[in-house]
């Protein structure tokens, strides 16, 4: 790889980073933003979703990410900020950015709620540096959403994931090779 290529390369992937925390709307107003964008995301799933209301009654703690963007070119990146609930009240704030390469082109943005449904699972996630999603995360689509009931998934994973309000344009939404970072807003 020529040295061109690799600054290519290399700028490409900072360019995909920024624009993905530019355009994500939540940095810089602090942990009450946070939290009623978190308050605003948790509303509308329970409404859209009403299955998930009683998993979130089952969960060890939820994580709530109210907005994820999401960009490509070749290389591509997303970022988010959201909040860590245990029961009614927040007790962290955690990031959540990822990166890509190949065959990808387009830009959107999401939520997502990651329910730890065992206290294990819960406390794996607090204890650790930087947390990264993986095969561990049972994911609930948008035509599974509505059936997701907590006595059939809770001994299935210890950790779900619901993505929802999807816009833009862009293949699919996924949270594999995310990493979660606790912050301080």
């Amino acid at each position: 790889m020529s040295n061109l290529s690799r600054r290519s390369f290399a700028l490409s992937a900072v360019a995909a980073t920024t624009l993905a925390a530019c355009g994500n709307g939540i940095g810089g107003s602090g942990a009450a933003t946070i939290d009623a964008r978190v308050d605003a995301t948790l509303n509308q799933m329970y409404s859209t979703y009403p299955g998930t209301r009683d998993l979130a009654a089952r969960a060890s703690g939820v994580l709530v990410m109210p907005l994820v963007t999401e960009v490509g070119l070749g290389i591509g990146g997303s970022y988010g900020r959201g909040a860590l609930r245990l029961g009614p009240s927040t007790v962290d704030y955690y990031s959540a950015t990822s990166g890509s390469a190949g065959l990808q082109i387009g830009a959107q943005q999401f939520s997502h709620v990651l329910f730890f449904m065992t206290p294990e699972s819960m406390t794996e996630f607090r204890r650790s540096q930087g947390w990264a999603a993986g095969a561990d995360i049972e994911y609930a689509f948008r035509e599974q959403s509505d059936m997701l009931r907590a006595e059939t998934t809770t001994s299935l994973a210890p950790v779900i994931a619901v993505v929802f309000g999807q816009t833009g344009l862009r293949l699919g939404a996924t949270l594999e090779g995310s990493k979660y970072t606790r912050i301080i807003p």
